[in-house]
């Protein structure tokens, strides 16, 4: 069942949290620790906030066994963009245990319906390139590169 997260699912997106960290931390332990993106006290005000909002995939007793970060973005007066709304993900993640049994494809699919429930336009979000599992997958469901960013290091 996948749900708006609620104050109770914070110590398990905590532990989800972390997760993604060491993920990144391994692919790029040049550019990650390995602390948590978000403290609790952050999760607390972001489930306030109706422009982010977070998708939980509850399993029996209510446990969460994934998550999908939300960010409705809309960048009006641009004189280079255009005024479109965008379903940004934030970030991603279904516990390592439960991989494999399509949560994150039913995350995913829960916030394209948000997207199209808030009118958007599009629905984006980064990937790390050491993240191959996380390409595959979002190239799974369908969705292609919009930029690619660069870099030397120097």
């Amino acid at each position: 069942m996948i749900r708006r997260a609620q104050n109770k699912d914070i110590s398990k997106i905590g532990d989800l949290l972390s997760q993604v960290a060491l993920v990144h931390h391994n692919g790029r332990p040049d550019i990650f620790n390995v602390g948590r993106k978000y403290s609790d006290e952050e999760l607390e005000l972001m489930l306030k906030d109706e422009s982010r909002p977070i998708l939980v995939s509850a399993g029996e007793n209510d446990q969460v066994l994934g998550y999908c970060f939300c960010i409705l973005q809309q960048h009006t007066d641009s004189s280079v963009l255009t005024d479109i709304k965008t379903l940004y993900i934030d970030d991603l993640c279904v516990d390592e245990s439960m991989r494999g049994q399509h949560i994150g494809k039913e995350l995913l699919e829960a916030a394209l319906a948000l997207a199209k429930e808030h009118g958007c336009y599009n629905l984006t979000l980064n990937v790390w390139t050491c993240n191959r599992s996380a390409l595959r997958f979002y190239e799974k469901c369908g969705l292609t590169p919009q930029k690619i960013g660069m870099e030397l290091i120097v």
